[in-house]
C-alpha cells in the first residue's frame, strides 16, 4: 500500500465518524458521572438533626419523617423515673447537619430493668476480687455487711434484704450487699460452729439373773494356798462323839463308842 492509498482511507468520512462517536460518548460518561454523582450523593444538601431525646419513639419517627430522615432503634437501657419507649440517646446528636440519606440511631428506654446472673463468688473470693468483678459486670455494689468469720471473705450475698445464690437473675438496678467476714474467726476455728449436744443417761448395770441356786463349801489350805487334803484313816478317827467332818451330822448307822 502507498502513502497515497494510506492518506486517502485516513481522510474517509467513516473512520472520522467513528472518531467522533467516541468522543462524544466520552463526554456523556464525564458529565454522567460529575452531575449523577451530586445527585445521588445529595452535594451541597444538608438536614438539621431533631433532638428527639426524652421523646417517645412514635413521636421521634414522625418527626424524623418531616425532615426526610430515617431512625432506627439500635439499643436498650433503662432509667426507672422515665417511661418505656423513651428516646434515651440519638447518634447523630440534635443540631447536627448532615445529609437526607443519614440514618439516626436512637436507643430506647426498656419497660422493666434488665436482668444480670449472680456469679459463683459466696466463699470463693475476698471483698476487693467479689467487688470488682460485679462491677465489671454491670450490677450495683453497696456496703458491705460484715458477720463473724475470716476477715474480708465472702460468705453470703444479699439483694432487697434476702439471700441469692450463683446463678439467681436479679434487676441490674438492685443494690448487692456482700456479706463479709470481720476477722473475728479464722477458717481453722471451729468455735462458732454448732456442734451436736448430747444427753447423758445414767447407765445401771443389771446382774444377770440365775434360775439355780449353788452352795458354796469352804476348802481348807495351807500357807502357800494348797488345799489340805486328808487320808480316809485320819478321816474317820477322831475325837469321840465327833463325827468325820466337823459340822456334819453323824452317821446313824455308825457304832458308837463306850467308855
Amino acid at each position: 500500500m502507498t502513502s497515497r492509498e494510506f492518506f486517502h482511507k485516513f481522510n474517509s468520512t467513516y473512520i472520522w465518524g467513528n472518531i467522533l462517536a467516541i468522543v462524544i460518548i466520552v463526554l456523556l460518561l464525564a458529565i454522567g458521572v460529575r452531575y449523577g454523582l451530586d445527585f445521588y450523593t445529595h452535594h451541597g444538601e444538608s438536614i438539621v438533626v431533631p433532638d428527639v431525646i426524652h421523646k417517645q419513639y412514635d413521636e421521634a419517627v414522625d418527626i424524623m419523617d418531616k425532615v426526610g430522615l430515617t431512625i432506627e432503634v439500635t439499643d436498650t437501657g433503662y432509667v426507672k423515673s422515665l417511661p418505656p419507649d423513651c428516646i434515651l440517646e440519638q447518634s447523630p446528636a440534635g443540631g447536627k447537619r448532615i445529609k437526607s440519606t443519614h440514618v439516626i440511631y436512637v436507643t430506647i428506654n426498656a419497660a422493666s430493668a434488665p436482668t444480670l446472673i449472680i456469679p459463683d463468688i459466696i466463699d470463693n473470693n475476698s471483698l476487693r476480687e467479689a467487688q470488682a468483678q460485679l462491677l465489671s459486670m454491670g450490677f450495683k455494689v453497696g456496703e458491705p455487711e460484715y458477720i463473724p468469720g475470716e476477715k474480708d471473705w465472702i460468705y453470703g450475698i444479699l439483694v432487697n434484704g434476702r439471700h441469692v445464690q450463683a446463678g439467681d437473675r436479679v434487676p441490674a438496678d438492685a443494690a448487692i450487699v456482700l456479706q463479709v467476714g470481720d476477722g473475728t474467726r479464722e477458717l481453722t476455728d471451729t468455735a462458732g460452729l454448732n456442734e451436736p449436744e448430747y444427753e447423758e443417761v445414767e447407765v445401771v448395770e443389771k446382774l444377770p439373773e440365775y434360775d439355780e441356786e449353788y452352795e458354796y463349801v469352804e476348802v481348807p489350805v495351807d500357807e502357800n494356798g494348797n488345799e489340805i487334803k486328808e487320808d480316809k484313816k485320819q478321816s474317820g478317827s477322831g475325837v469321840p462323839g465327833q463325827t468325820p467332818q466337823d459340822g456334819l451330822p453323824a452317821d446313824p448307822s455308825a457304832p458308837k463308842t463306850t467308855e
